[in-house]
């Protein structure tokens, strides 16, 4: 085992940090959370709030975590203890730092799936791939769901092995653009479908009788997935951010990125599912996981070129799935090197090893695994559970705390505005981390949990 490098990784500019920040951003909440959270809670108006917060909270959080990131040159467990030697705040870089390592074994059994997907899709009788028992027959059989979720793993590893630079903007300066390209031909193949426009009418257009306190918490909600807020990696490529590149034009750029690939994924979902179930629509849109791998494949199969169409979506999810995967085991890695001194192949082998263990937990959990759970839940529904229902909000409040007690607000400001940059939003920002985010994450805390046991519907 060799010891860390003295050199620490960076992005070679702006671009670079962009894409790869984005890229982290737009996974898997982009293309099958937001559509049918968007669906449930009133179309339009869920989509006008979104993106209200996206300009406030969103970017709050985004700024305050790169900030913490580049003035402290860590990743979150070093990055916190460099501002504050407070109990509470270690415990708070441990949780950041925690989270990525967690979450990613079981975003790589999802990942796994969409690679059988995609590699059924270029082969299989589309009317095999579509029957009812095919998605959950292939979850139960235990060997051939760890094939792919290995699969998927070896990818994001070895991309990770070559590092950031070379590894992690690389890829993301190919994947991202090509995953808008495909992106948009997909919305503008679906907006045609016959009955598409009522899908399409009910996404853009506001209502404000779907209005309801739900559709700002799950909006809410929503920030953490789209935007990767709270799971130690922005803090993590903050970190690897050259001094002369400017925060908060980084930070719009990411927000807008991430708003616009989730708009691209509700005009490719919602109007296709209008298109294909009429007036059962609304019930195929809360299908949940279930709408990507079983009533997606049903309405790609139903187009004229929906094999053709059904490989691009599916290569457009893995691109999506492997940058956030990718996001997070670099997260991971980064803490590894951190704290522990590790090299960069030894501590990539660490969460080999991890990935492994806990992915095939979650992976087997649906079949040969399934007799266990823990407080009535799968491996795999109890890690989102634990990681996105406690550990995040947690882990969101732990950085309010940090900023505005610890750092303090003067040094973000500092650190956005250095060698003259700008910082165009500096009093939302002020008011957003003194007083509404705190009480934003408090209301998501609650609100996940309640939800978790069926309390209340998000």
């Amino acid at each position: 085992m060799k010891k860390q490098d003295s050199g620490r990784g960076s992005f070679t500019g702006k671009l670079g940090f962009v894409l790869s920040a984005a890229g982290a951003s737009v996974g898997l909440g982009n293309i099958w959370r937001f559509p049918y959270l968007a669906a449930r809670h009133g179309g339009g108006i869920f989509l006008i709030v979104y993106i209200v917060l996206a300009l406030t909270f969103g970017y709050t959080m985004i700024t305050a975590e790169t900030a913490i990131g580049r003035a402290s040159g860590k990743s979150p467990v070093s990055a916190f203890r460099h501002f504050s030697s407070a109990p509470l705040m270690k415990a708070g870089g441990w949780l950041n730092a925690i989270i990525p390592i967690l979450i990613v074994p079981y975003y790589s059994v999802i990942g796994g799936w969409v690679c059988k997907y995609l590699f059924e899709f270029t082969h299989t009788d589309l009317k095999v791939l579509t029957t009812d028992r095919f998605f959950t027959s292939f979850i139960t059989d235990g060997t051939d769901a760890e094939l792919w979720f290995i699969i998927f793993t070896i990818l994001v590893l070895l991309i990770i092995f070559m590092g950031v630079e070379n590894g992690i903007e690389r890829v993301s300066r190919i994947m991202m653009p090509v995953l808008v390209v495909i992106a948009v031909i997909i919305c503008g193949y679906t907006v045609t479908r016959p009955g598409a426009l009522a899908g399409v009418r009910y996404f853009l257009i506001p209502d404000m009788s779907r209005f309801s306190w739900m559709t700002v918490v799950s909006a809410m909600g929503q920030m953490f997935y789209s935007l990767s807020i709270a799971m130690g990696i922005l803090i993590t490529f903050g970190s690897y951010m050259k001094k002369d590149v400017s925060i908060e034009d980084s930070t719009a750029q990411v927000e807008v990125f991430d708003t616009a690939i989730a708009i691209l994924a509700g005009l490719m979902i919602i109007p296709a599912v209008f298109a294909f179930s009429g007036a059962d629509a609304a019930k195929d849109l809360n299908a949940g996981p279930s709408l990507m791998f079983v009533t997606m494949p049903k309405i790609l199969q139903s187009m004229n070129g929906g094999r053709m169409i059904g490989i691009l979506f599916f290569l457009l999810v893995l691109f999506a799935a492997l940058t956030s995967a990718i996001a997070l085991t670099e997260s991971a890695v980064s803490t590894f090197t951190d704290e522990f001194g590790f090299s960069r192949p030894f501590a990539t082998g660490i969460m080999a090893v991890i990935i492994i263990l806990l992915g095939t937990l979650s992976c087997l959990g649906y079949g040969p695994l399934a007799f266990i759970s823990i407080i009535g839940m799968p491996f795999l529904d109890f890690f989102d559970f634990l990681t996105n229902s406690l550990m995040m909000p947690l882990s969101a409040l732990a950085i309010c705390i940090l900023v505005v007690r610890y750092m303090g607000i003067e040094k973000v400001e500092e650190e956005v505005m250095r060698d003259g940059k700008p910082f165009r939003r500096r009093r939302i920002f002020s008011f957003m981390i003194r007083y509404v985010c705190p009480l934003f994450v408090i209301i998501i805390l609650m609100s996940s949990v309640l939800s978790a046991f069926g309390i209340i519907s998000m």
